[in-house]
C-alpha cells in the first residue's frame, strides 16, 4: 500500500543533526530539490500501489536515488554507498536528520525501476518543466528539434564463437546446479583452456588450430545438452526451468559467424542486437537502438533532451520518425514546427513531411532554416555526454525492459545536470551582483 505521509518538523534532537544546519541552504541541489513537485509524482504513480499489505518506502527516496544515481553516473551500489556519507544526498531524499546507515535494501532501485515501467516518462516530463520554471528551457525551444538515433551498448564482451560456446556450457553448469541435475561430465576445465586458445590460434592466425578447439567446444556443448534432456526428460518443472538455456544453448552451437538472419550474441542478454552505425572506430555495437530529440537551438541553459526511447528490433531510422515525433509532442505539450534530422531518415512517414529537414537538403532551405539545420549536428555532442557523464554508453540492467528505462533515466540525468550547472551559475551571477553593490562607494560627503 501507499507509504504513511510524514510532515517535516522545525524541531531540534539531542542525539541527530539536522540537515538544514550543516549544509549551505544555497546549494544547487538543495534548490533542484525544492524545485521538484514530489507530491505530482506520488500522485502519478499512486495506481502503481496496493491496496493491501504494509506501507511501502517513501518515493521521494527511492525515486530521488534514482535520479542522483544517473546525475552523477554512480552505480546502485555507488549511490547507496555515497548516500551514507554526503548530507546533501540525504537532503534532496527527503529526510531532516543526519543518518549514519542506509535506511534500506539496495535491491529496492531494482524493484522500483521494474515497478515504474513506462510512468519514467513523467521524471522526464517533470525535468523539463524544472528547467523551464528555472528559466534554464524556453516554450520557444521546444518547438524546433534536433531528431537522431544512437546505440545503447550492453554489458557485454565482443562475441565470438569460441566466447560464446564456453559462455553456454558454463551457464548449462550453473543452471544444472542450482537444480540439483547431477552431470556425467562437466566440460568446465578442458572448456577454459580450449577457449583460451582458440583465442591465442586466432590471434596468431593460426586458423585450422582455430576451428580445431571450435569443434571441440561445439562437441562438448553438444553433450552437455544431450545429457540434460536425458536427466529432466518427464520433469515438467526442470524441463520448464532449462527450456530457454537449452534453446539459447543450441542456437550457439548451430550458429555461424558468417550466416544470415537472426543471431545470438549473448547467453544471459538475448535480447543483444548487432547495429552497424558506419563508425571508423566502432562498425558494430551490440546492444540496443534508442532514438534521441532535443533542442535545435542553445536555451539558456543548454541543449536538453526532450524525449528518449530503445527501439528494440533495429528498425530503420525513417520508419520511427512519425511516432517519436507524437511521442515528444505528447511529453513537452507542444506542437512541433520544424525538424531537424540526418540522412538516414530518407524516406520518413510522417504526417506532415514538409516540416522535417534532411541535411544535405537543398530544395526549400535558406534564412533561418539553413542556420537551423546547420546546428543539426550539435546532438553529436549530447550524445557524447550521455554516454559519458551518464549511463547511455554502456547498460547493466537486465532485459528490454532495462534497456528502456535505461535510455529515458540517462535523458532524466542529462537534463537535471543541465540544470543544476544553471542554477549555480544563477547564483554566482546574484552574488557577484551583490559584492560588487557592496563594494561601490557612497555617494555621501561626509562632514567635516
Amino acid at each position: 500500500m501507499r507509504p504513511k505521509k510524514s510532515e517535516p518538523t522545525a524541531e531540534g534532537d539531542l542525539f541527530r543533526a539536522r540537515l538544514d544546519q550543516i549544509i549551505n541552504l544555497k546549494h544547487e541541489l538543495v534548490q533542484l530539490g525544492a524545485k521538484i513537485d514530489w507530491d505530482w509524482i506520488d500522485r502519478e504513480i499512486a495506481p502503481l500501489y496496493s491496496d493491501k499489505g504494509r506501507p511501502g518506502v517513501a518515493s521521494r527516496f527511492l525515486i530521488g536515488l534514482l535520479l542522483l544515481k544517473h546525475i552523477y553516473g554512480l552505480s546502485d551500489e555507488g549511490v547507496c554507498e555515497r548516500w551514507v556519507y554526503d548530507p546533501y544526498f540525504q537532503h534532496f531524499t527527503g529526510f531532516e536528520f543526519f543518518q549514519h546507515e542506509f535506511p534500506h535494501e539496495r535491491s529496492g532501485l531494482s524493484h522500483w525501476r521494474k515497478r515504474l515501467g513506462s510512468k519514467l516518462e513523467l521524471l522526464l516530463a517533470e525535468s523539463l518543466r524544472v528547467a523551464h520554471e528555472t528559466g534554464a528551457l524556453r516554450t520557444r525551444d521546444l518547438k524546433r528539434v534536433t531528431v537522431d538515433t544512437t546505440v545503447q551498448p550492453k554489458a557485454i564482451t565482443f562475441p565470438t564463437d569460441a566466447k560464446l560456446v564456453h559462455a553456454a556450457i558454463k551457464g548449462l553448469n550453473r543452471l544444472a546446479r542450482a537444480h540439483g541435475v547431477r552431470l556425467r561430465q562437466s566440460y568446465l576445465r578442458i572448456a577454459k583452456r580450449a577457449a583460451m586458445m582458440a583465442g591465442r590460434y586466432a590471434h596468431a592466425k593460426q586458423f585450422k588450430r582455430h576451428r580445431r578447439q571450435l569443434r571441440s567446444l561445439r562437441t562438448w556443448l553438444g553433450r552437455l545438452i544431450r545429457d540434460i534432456r536425458r536427466k529432466i526428460g518427464g520433469q515438467s518443472e526442470l524441463e520448464a526451468a532449462f527450456e530457454q538455456a537449452l534453446l539459447r544453448a543450441a542456437q550457439i552451437r548451430s550458429q555461424e559467424q558468417r550466416q544470415r538472419g537472426w543471431k545470438l550474441y549473448s547467453f544471459h542478454a538475448p535480447e543483444v542486437e548487432c547495429i552497424g552505425k558506419g563508425k571508423a572506430s566502432a562498425p558494430y555495437e551490440f546492444g540496443v537502438k534508442a532514438s534521441i530529440v532535443t533542442t535545435n537551438a542553445r536555451a539558456p541553459g543548454g541543449q536538453f533532451v526532450l524525449h528518449a526511447q530503445a527501439l528494440p528490433g533495429n528498425p530503420y531510422d525513417g520508419h520511427t520518425l512519425g511516432d517519436v515525433i507524437e511521442a515528444t509532442e505528447k511529453l513537452t505539450g507542444c506542437a512541433i514546427e520544424r525538424g531537424y534530422v540526418d540522412k538516414g531518415y530518407r524516406g520518413h512517414k510522417t504526417e506532415n513531411p514538409r516540416r522535417v529537414f534532411i541535411s544535405g537538403q537543398k530544395r526549400g532551405v535558406f534564412g533561418a532554416i539553413k542556420r537551423e539545420l546547420k546546428r543539426r549536428s550539435a546532438i553529436e555532442p549530447v550524445i557524447g555526454h550521455m554516454k559519458t557523464d551518464g549511463q547511455l554508453g554502456r547498460c547493466y540492467l537486465k532485459g528490454r525492459e532495462g534497456d528502456a528505462a535505461n535510455v529515458i533515466l540517462s535523458a532524466v540525468g542529462h537534463n537535471l545536470r543541465l540544470v543544476l550547472a544553471w542554477l549555480s551559475l544563477l547564483l554566482r551571477l546574484i552574488l557577484n551582483a551583490l559584492m560588487r553593490l557592496l563594494a561601490a562607494p557612497t555617494a555621501l560627503n561626509w562632514a567635516s
